[in-house]
């Protein structure tokens, strides 16, 4: 998979956002789909749906972040976004956190800026991802970790997402 690791300047340039970012209660699968669903409209994708199999993989994987709340992915079957806040950080803030990638991404060289992250955002829009799961733990650190899981996987090097 493409994109599969944050540089340190992008992990640092995420938790910082995490940080500042006002928290609401937007975690309901409905909320979960409306953000991703307005990003892949953008760029003339059509919508995913909900699926409980893939949820039931994101929240596993979530609650064994729980105890150490760190940004590690599960390495599974699935596509896979993980996001990190020390506080409350909501579904849809999460995923806003990675539909801004889009600055930073350049179609037509199906690439990233250099020194930029984009593969949270192409795993996103990715037009043949069309299964989406979501979860939210708070970790025994009092942080919040979210995964959006994604099927099937997105990100397939030498494709471009839409």
């Amino acid at each position: 998979m493409m994109f599969s690791k944050l540089s340190s300047l992008a992990l640092a340039c995420l938790l910082a956002l995490a940080l500042t970012l006002p928290s609401h209660a937007q975690n309901s699968p409905q909320d979960y789909l409306n953000a991703h669903n307005a990003a892949r409209a953008a760029v003339n994708v059509g919508p995913m749906t909900w699926d409980n199999t893939v949820a039931a993989y994101a929240q596993n994987y979530a609650n064994q972040r729980i105890g150490d709340c760190r940004l590690v992915h599960s390495g599974g079957q699935y596509g896979e976004n993980i996001a990190w806040g020390s506080a409350d950080l909501s579904g849809t803030d999460a995923v806003r956190m990675w539909v801004n990638e889009r600055a930073d991404y350049n179609y037509g060289s199906n690439t990233c800026a250099p020194g930029k992250q984009c593969g949270h955002y192409t795993q996103v829009v990715w037009r043949d991802s069309v299964r989406l799961g979501c979860a939210k733990v708070r970790c025994n650190s009092g942080g919040t970790f979210i995964i959006c899981s994604y099927a099937p996987a997105g990100n397939i090097v030498g494709r471009r997402p839409y």
